[in-house]
């Protein structure tokens, strides 16, 4: 069920009697109040007990009085303001049964109690249950014993028992009624709220999704991008005096240019549906191919050290493509923003449940100070911790003391196996050094 936007017009009711009594309520209880009046009346002049028993009452040996129909005009046309006024109209209608039962004690009453019901019913519906059993009990009490005391036929009779019944029917039927109207009420807002939360809840699905999908573009688009614009600057700058070195800067933007493009088609091919036969089945990146990362800055100009373990037991996908990032973005940032001469070092670590990843340079020429280096306003930094946030890792990044930059991310493992520990106790490393020579 969808909530209603406020000013937005509700549904339109169906056709048939209860919805033009809903569209209509004060015509309807104009109609309610003459038909009560025309009872009244009518059973002012029948004779309850005619030749053929309660079954057959016979009319025309009973006046109408001029008090019968005052009182009859008086309680059934209260019943019109029932709905703005329950309390007041119960009471008059009280007062005029009181009055009936007073001033014709001598003849059969005419049923100016039937207005009473009504009334009492009303008041149930659109009130609480302690207002209810309380109104209610003093007007069962009171109506009864006013019968009893003031009416013309014994105490015992049928008539008087007749009113202590209706009235407490009537209070009963008027808090079923409120006690459904409540339980409704109770479960359209229960849907309603049900359905805003669903819908919160796909908000803020499409939002994570769309902040990983831009966390994915940036993390494959600013490491190529880079590259491109390093190489694209030497062969701008080498073009007329060393044209062959221009033609191999430009022969690594080419490439650079079609490794993102490769990157960008497989990321893009992950928003199409699973059954889509274009889709593409390339495998993330992971450490396994950090030596082609590697490679690609070593080519660009940044000579980097590249200390990893022995390829042992492989990595949880998620942290293998963090750790991946992690390493492109560092090395992206080291190229963009280091001195001239800057080298890096990447260090990969495992033990029995952290997977640590370090990426450290040592600032290149002194002439640019390293808090310089941190991108304003760029989101490199930002999309890598929330990375490593998602997998409950910790990110440091920061100045080193003795100069140049830092970023250490530590990952949790899984729980490993005891082959894994043990390999992890003594890690086998194959320490290279990346340089341009």
């Amino acid at each position: 069920m969808t909530p209603l936007a406020p000013g937005q017009p509700g549904p339109r009711p169906g056709g048939g009697p209860l919805a033009w009594t809903r569209a209509h309520p004060y015509a309807f209880d104009g109609a309610l109040a003459l038909a009560v009046v025309v009872a009244i009346l009518v059973g002012a002049v029948a004779e309850p007990h005619g030749p053929h028993g309660p079954f057959g009452p016979r009319f025309g040996h009973r006046e109408l009085t001029a008090t019968t129909v005052v009182l009859a005009v008086a309680a059934g046309g209260a019943l019109v303001l029932r709905r703005r006024f329950p309390r007041s109209v119960l009471a008059a209608t009280a007062f005029c049964t009181v009055l009936e039962l007073l001033l014709e004690s001598g003849v059969p009453r005419a049923p100016v109690f039937c207005s009473v019901v009504i009334a009492l019913c009303t008041l149930a519906a659109r009130t609480d249950r302690s207002t209810t059993w309380r109104v209610g009990a003093l007007t069962v009490l009171g109506l009864t014993a006013a019968a009893m005391l003031f009416g013309g036929r014994p105490w015992y009779a049928q008539e008087n028992l007749a009113i202590f019944a209706w009235t407490g029917m009537a209070a009963a039927a008027g808090d079923a009624v409120r006690s459904r109207r409540a339980f409704v009420t109770a479960i359209r807002e229960r849907a309603e709220r049900a359905e805003r939360t669903r819908e919160e809840e796909a908000r803020r699905r499409v939002a994570e999704e769309r902040m990983r999908i831009a966390r994915e573009l940036h993390d494959v688009v600013a490491h190529h991008i880079a590259l491109v614009n390093v190489q694209a600057g030497v062969a701008s700058h080498v073009m007329d005096s060393r044209p062959d070195q221009a033609k191999q800067a430009l022969a690594h933007v080419r490439e650079a240019s079609r490794s993102a493009l490769d990157e960008l088609r497989a990321t893009v091919g992950l928003l199409r549906q699973s059954d889509d036969p274009h889709a593409p089945t390339e495998p993330a990146p992971g450490l396994a191919v950090l030596d082609h990362l590697v490679d690609g800055f070593v080519r660009a100009g940044l000579p980097v050290t590249l200390d990893v373990p022995q390829p042992a037991d492989t990595l949880p996908a998620a942290i293998d493509l963090t750790a991946y990032r992690v390493v492109q973005e560092a090395l992206t940032n080291v190229h963009k923003h280091a001195g001239t001469g800057a080298r890096a070092t990447v260090r990969i670590e495992r033990d029995a449940g952290t997977l640590t990843v370090t990426v450290l340079d040592d600032g290149g020429t002194p002439g640019l100070p390293s808090d310089a280096r941190e991108p304003g306003g760029g989101h490199g930094l930002i999309g890598m911790r929330e990375r490593v946030a998602a997998l409950r890792g910790t990110a440091e990044t920061g100045p080193r003391p003795s100069g140049g930059f830092q970023v250490r991310v530590r990952l949790p493992l899984q729980t490993p196996q005891p082959s894994q520990t043990t390999r992890a106790e003594a890690p086998t490393r194959i320490c290279r050094t990346r340089d341009t020579g």
